[in-house]
C-alpha cells in the first residue's frame, strides 16, 4: 500500500485497497510480440470470458420469429419482431428494412442506458440513419430493459438487485446479453435481405460495452463501433458501473485492450466524448487503444483501428453517428475511405408506436430477468439430491467445502502480520482490538466482557457494522449472561463503508462490484476478515475461549455460515432473519449484493447446503426471509432447510440443529446454552 494511505479516511481505505490490488493484477501485462503468441492469448481470453459469464446453451433453440406489426416510412419500413433466444425467453426487436431488393450489409444496434431502450430517440436515430444509407438494421431490447422489464411499462432499470438474482447461478448479465446478441446475428443471417458475411455492431454506454464484448467474442461481426463506453478496467475500480457491464474476475486475466484486440483484424472504431465520465474518458480509452494498435499491426492491418474523439457529453449524437456511418460503409460495403458520411434527414417515432407489446398488452407468461434466474436456480437445485447415508454426506460436504474455497470465494491471501493493538475501552473493562486483515486495511473489533467470569465468546455481525450489532437486543441478552460479545465493522461496512456505495436497492453496490472485478467477491473478503479476527482474538491477552459462537444478523447470516464452513474454531453458528434461499423470482430486497458471490448456488448450493457445512457443531436458524424480503413461517423455513436437517441427522450431532420461528432473543440465547 502506498505511504499516502495512512492519510485516508476510514471510508476511503477499501476503495484504495481495491485500486492497489487491481493495479497489481495487471502490472506485468505485455503485448504479444508475434501473431502466433497473440492467437494463443486470444483463445485463452475466449475461454476465460466464458467462465466469467457462465455457460452458453450447448444447442441454440429455434428462433421462431414473429412479426407483430409494421410501420411504413419514406425509404424504409420498421418491423416489430419477437425472437426466442432460449426456450421460452422472448426478445423484442425492431428491424429497419430499406426499400429495394438485393442482399444488404446489416448492423445490429444495441441500446445502452437510455430509458426507452430500443424505442428511445437516441438509438432510433442511428437505426433510421443507417437504414436510409441502405443498411438492414436490427435493434433489440436487452434482457431486463425496454419491453423486457419487470413490469409492462418502459423505463425500468435492469441493474442492481434485479440482475443480482443471476449471480448465484453462475450467470452474469453481461454474458447473457452477449449470447442474445449472438442470437440476433443468427436472425440477421436468416433474413433473405441480409448478406450474412457483412454484419456490424454498434452501441453507446452499456450498449457500447455489449458492442465490445459481442464484437470480440463473435467473429461474424465484421465491423465493431463501441461509443462512449471504452476506457480501462482499472478506471471501473473507482466508479460505479451497471451490472450489464460487470464481468466477474475480468481484472485477474485481462484489461480492456485485450477485449478490443480480439476484434483484430476486423474493423474497429472507438468513439469517445471529451466530457464523459472518467471510466469512459478519452485518456482512459487511449490507454486501451495503444496496445490494441500493436495487435492490429501484428495482422498487418493498422488502418483497421481508429479512435474518433468528439467535444461532447455522454451521447451518440449526430457527429458520432456520421463517423460510424463512414466506418461501417468502408468495412461492410467496401466503399469510401472511412471518413464521416453526412446523415440523411431523420424523424424519430413516438416510442410507444415501436413497441411489440404496446401499453399493457405483454403476455402474462412473459419471462422477466429474475424469473429466468429463479428457473435456472430451481434447475440447479433439482439436480441435488438429499444425502441418504453417512458416506454420501461426507463426500458431498468435502466437495462443497472445496468448491466454496476454490471456486466461489476466490481463495484467501497468504496471512500477513496482524499488527495487533489491544487497548482498554473507556469503561476500563471492554477492549478495542485493532488489526490488519491484509496490508492496506485496518479493522477495529470491540470486545465487551460479560458480567461473570466468561468462558464463552460471541461474535455478532450486522450488515451495517458494529454499531448496529452492538445495539441489537441479542448482544445485551448474551452479555447479561456469561458471554463476552465482540462486534466489528467488516471491510466496506459500517464506519468503513464508502459513502457513495449505494445504487438504488443495492446498498453496497460499488464495493461489491469492485470486488467481483478483481476476483475476490466481498463475501470471501468478509470471511477472511472473520478468520483474521479469530487470529487476533487468539493472540490477544484475554484470548479466545473454546466456545466461540458466530452470529449473523440479517444478510450477515450468509457470511456467518460461510466463515463457519471454513474455520472449525467456530463452535456455534447462529443466523437471525437471514436469507433462506438464493432463488428469487423477484429482485432481492434488504439484502447485500456482497453476499451474491458468482456461482455460489451452482458450485456449492443454496443456503441450506451452506448451513449443512456446520455439521456437527451447534447451528441455530432463527427465522428467515425470501429474496423479496417476505418472512417465512416455521413450516416453510423447515422445508427450505431440508438438506441441512438431513445432514445433521446423518452426522455426529443429530440434535445440533435448531430451526426457530422468529428472532426471540431470550429463546435464541437459551438455545445457545443447550
Amino acid at each position: 500500500m502506498p505511504d499516502q494511505a495512512i492519510d485516508l479516511k476510514p471510508s476511503e481505505q477499501f476503495a484504495a485497497f481495491v485500486r492497489v490490488r487491481g493495479a497489481a493484477l495487471r502490472a506485468n501485462d505485455v503485448v504479444p510480440s508475434t501473431l502466433e503468441e497473440w492467437i494463443k492469448r486470444k483463445e485463452s481470453l475466449r475461454a476465460q470470458l466464458q467462465r466469467s459469464w457462465g455457460d452458453f446453451p450447448k444447442e441454440r433453440c429455434p428462433l421462431e420469429p414473429r412479426t407483430l406489426g409494421e410501420l411504413k416510412r419514406d425509404g424504409y419500413r420498421v418491423e416489430k419482431i419477437v425472437l426466442q433466444t432460449r426456450p421460452g425467453i422472448e426478445m423484442t426487436a425492431n428491424a429497419y428494412v430499406p426499400d429495394g431488393g438485393g442482399k444488404r450489409a446489416a448492423v445490429l444496434c444495441v441500446h445502452g442506458h437510455w430509458r426507452g431502450a430500443k424505442q428511445d430517440p437516441v438509438p432510433q436515430a442511428r437505426c433510421i440513419g443507417l437504414a436510409k444509407l441502405g443498411f438492414f438494421v436490427l435493434v433489440v431490447d436487452a434482457f431486463g430493459a425496454g419491453e423486457r422489464g419487470l413490469s409492462k411499462r418502459l423505463g425500468e432499470y435492469h441493474g442492481e438487485m434485479v440482475a443480482a438474482t443471476l449471480f448465484p447461478t453462475g450467470l452474469a448479465l453481461a454474458g447473457l446479453q452477449v449470447y442474445e446478441n449472438m442470437r440476433a446475428v443468427d436472425y440477421l443471417q436468416s433474413r433473405p435481405e441480409v448478406d450474412g458475411t457483412r454484419i456490424g455492431i454498434t452501441g453507446a454506454s452499456g450498449g457500447g460495452n455489449q458492442t465490445m464484448y459481442a464484437g470480440a467474442y463473435d467473429e461474424r461481426f465484421r465491423c465493431v463501433v463501441p461509443t462512449c463506453s471504452v476506457g480501462t478496467y482499472q478506471s471501473y475500480l473507482t466508479a460505479a458501473c451497471c451490472m450489464c457491464e460487470l464481468v466477474p474476475s475480468a481484472v485477474t486475466y485481462t484489461e480492456e485492450w485485450g477485449l478490443l484486440s480480439m476484434v483484430a483484424p476486423r474493423g474497429l472504431m472507438v468513439i469517445s466524448a471529451t466530457q464523459d465520465s472518467f471510466q469512459f474518458s478519452v485518456g482512459e480509452a487511449r490507454k486501451s487503444l495503444a496496445p490494441t494498435r500493436q495487435v492490429f499491426e501484428l495482422f498487418g492491418k493498422p488502418a483497421n483501428v481508429a479512435h474518433a474523439v468528439f467535444e461532447s457529453k455522454h451521447d451518440y449524437n449526430q457527429a458520432m453517428r456520421e463517423a460510424m456511418y463512414g466506418w461501417m460503409t468502408l468495412h461492410l460495403k467496401e466503399e469510401g475511405d472511412g471518413k464521416p458520411i453526412s446523415e440523411p434527414p431523420i424523424a424519430v417515432e413516438d416510442p410507444e408506436s415501436l413497441r411489440c407489446y404496446p401499453g399493457t398488452s405483454r403476455p402474462e407468461t412473459f419471462v422477466t430477468l429474475p424469473q429466468f434466474a429463479a428457473a435456472q436456480g430451481r434447475e440447479i437445485l433439482a439436480r441435488r439430491k438429499l444425502p441418504d447415508h453417512r458416506e454420501h454426506w461426507d463426500s458431498e460436504s468435502q466437495m462443497m467445502t472445496e468448491a466454496l474455497y476454490e471456486r466461489v470465494l476466490g481463495r484467501f491471501p497468504e496471512p500477513t502480520p496482524l499488527n495487533l493493538h489491544v487497548d482498554a475501552g473507556p469503561d476500563g473493562r471492554s477492549e478495542l482490538i485493532r488489526f490488519e486483515p491484509e496490508p492496506g486495511l485496518t479493522l477495529a473489533a470491540h470486545r465487551k466482557p460479560s458480567g461473570t467470569a466468561a468462558s464463552k465468546l460471541a461474535i455478532l455481525l450486522h450488515p451495517e457494522g458494529q454499531g448496529k450489532a452492538a445495539e441489537h437486543p441479542l448482544a445485551n441478552e448474551l452479555n447479561q449472561g456469561d458471554w463476552d460479545v465482540v462486534t466489528l465493522d467488516l471491510r466496506a461496512t459500517g464506519g468503513l463503508a464508502n459513502p457513495n456505495d449505494a445504487i438504488m436497492n443495492a446498498t453496497d453496490h460499488n464495493s461489491a462490484q469492485w470486488s467481483v472485478w478483481i476476483g475476490r467477491p466481498l463475501l470471501g473478503q468478509w470471511v477472511w476478515d472473520i478468520r483474521r479476527l479469530l487470529d487476533a482474538l487468539d493472540q490477544s491477552k484475554q484470548g479466545r475461549p473454546k466456545t466461540t459462537a458466530l452470529i449473523g444478523l440479517e444478510s450477515s447470516g450468509i457470511v456467518a455460515l460461510c466463515a463457519a464452513a471454513l474455520d472449525r474454531r467456530v463452535s456455534h453458528v447462529v443466523t437471525v432473519g437471514a436469507l433462506a434461499t438464493f432463488v428469487s423470482a423477484e429482485p432481492y430486497r434488504n439484502q447485500r449484493f456482497g453476499i451474491m458471490a458468482p456461482g455460489l448456488l451452482r458450485d456449492v448450493g443454496d443456503v441450506q447446503h451452506l448451513a449443512a457445512l456446520s455439521v456437527p457443531r451447534r447451528l441455530i436458524i432463527a427465522g428467515g426471509v425470501l429474496g423479496n424480503g417476505d418472512a417465512l413461517k416455521i413450516a416453510e423455513l423447515k422445508e427450505h432447510f431440508q438438506y441441512t436437517r438431513r445432514a445433521y441427522g446423518l452426522g455426529e450431532s443429530p440434535d445440533g440443529l435448531s430451526i426457530l420461528a422468529g428472532d426471540d432473543v431470550k429463546f435464541i440465547a437459551g438455545e445457545l446454552e443447550r
